[in-house]
């Protein structure tokens, strides 16, 4: 049992789980926000013990302090860590920045952009097989397919792994126990390996190459921070779009009116997915506190956890006005929200996951029937660092 440290008020304790909240298989969303009804900054014995950001305002504040909390932990997770040592994303200050640079550099728009035909054409080829169908199920069938086919054809890899790299993705972000930690990345190293080593020696016009070849403060990379980064960046991109493809599609089913609105007005499309990604939000960060933090009537101190869940930014009534609304014309930046991050540490892949999501609604709006929630099976959704639906099952007027 996890003691409470003192200096933790009682008032502040709550049972909560991240993994898995009560009632987050039928909402995760709601499963997080009943946390909004009581006090800004809260504690939890579950996971080794940590603080829980519990309102928007102390969400957004905490999330941007990359001054006293740091992002070395990378979970409450215990252990993860320690064992990941991802690059940049478990980096600080000066170090950070070295090294998030080349990671920018990769992702620069104009090679988002060049993917956008790549990213139509793997959706275009998924409809097809099931546009005939009538049904699916929308996450296996497409939701998984997408954003990971695009990622390995990014950094150049067989998609015929994606089956067993999806695996190691889940165990990252809602771990079942089948792995320890130090065998999710050996996993991932074993596979990344063969890779890297060709990236290194012979660059090409992958996402790895491009980055490997921009220097580090006027240096090349080690092999041990090439390994680093590129384990950072296959996690990154197994999990995170897939999630949130999987939210939009479910919103979609739920309101056939948007269904039609958008496709009888295709140029609302992007400001629809900046929207829509606003209001699902489903990923998490954690941080360790460095220094001690005074914030919402109390002290996180040095050495602390506090876990940072955008959806209590992006839902908190008192960060934007009817929050759970879905207004397409709320004109809102994408960084006005906390669904890809704030500040520094702002998510290295936040343009290539909104391009997806856009292109996800243009293909799937221009080409696919309109469809409704399978009224005899149920939608299921999962907690963890990342939350997600786990089945969505689809129905529409067969086509062939």
């Amino acid at each position: 049992m996890v003691e409470i440290p003192a200096h933790v008020p009682a008032d502040r304790v709550v049972d909560f789980d991240l993994f898995n909240p009560p009632g987050v298989e039928h909402d995760y969303f709601a499963a997080w926000k009943r946390l909004l009804d009581g006090p800004g900054l809260v504690w939890t014995a579950a996971n080794g013990g940590h603080w829980i950001a519990a309102r928007g305002d102390v969400v957004r504040t905490l999330w941007a302090d990359a001054e006293r909390l740091s992002s070395e932990c990378l979970a409450v997770t215990p252990g993860l860590g320690e064992v990941m040592r991802f690059i940049p994303l478990q980096q600080d200050g000066a170090e950070h920045k070295a090294f998030r640079t080349p990671v920018m550099k990769g992702l620069a728009s104009r090679f988002v952009v060049a993917l956008e035909p790549k990213v139509q054409g793997v959706a275009r080829e998924l409809m097809e097989g099931l546009r005939p169908q009538g049904a699916c199920e929308f996450v296996a069938d497409f939701a998984e397919i997408l954003p990971l086919n695009i990622f390995l054809t990014l950094i150049d890899v067989p998609l015929e792994d994606r089956p067993a790299l999806r695996k190691l993705g889940v165990q990252l972000t809602r771990p079942d126990g089948s792995m320890t930690v130090d065998e999710l990345r050996q996993a991932a190293d074993d596979y990344l390996w063969p890779f890297i080593q060709k990236r290194m020696a012979e660059p090409g016009e992958d996402l790895f190459s491009r980055i490997l070849s921009e220097p580090v403060d006027g240096r090349p990379w080690t092999v041990d921070e090439a390994r680093r980064m590129c384990r950072n960046l296959l996690f990154g991109g197994l999990d995170t779009v897939a999630a949130m493809i999987g939210m939009v599609a479910l919103h979609l089913a739920r309101h056939p009116e948007d269904q039609r609105l958008l496709r009888e007005r295709p140029e609302l499309i992007p400001d629809a997915a900046d929207e829509l990604m606003r209001r699902y939000p489903t990923v998490a960060v954690s941080r360790n506190a460095v220094a001690d933090v005074a914030i919402d009537d109390v002290v996180i101190r040095a050495g602390d956890l506090v876990y940072l869940p955008s959806v209590l930014h992006n839902l908190d009534p008192a960060s934007f006005d009817a929050p759970e609304e879905v207004r397409f014309d709320r004109g809102l930046t994408p960084i006005r929200h906390t669904t890809m991050g704030v500040g520094v540490h702002r998510c290295v892949g936040a343009g290539l996951a909104r391009m997806e999501v856009i292109m996800f609604l243009r293909e799937w709006l221009g080409g696919m029937p309109e469809f409704r929630l399978a009224p005899d099976k149920p939608v299921t959704m999962k907690g963890g660092n990342v939350g997600a639906c786990t089945a969505l099952p689809l129905v529409w007027e067969p086509q062939g």
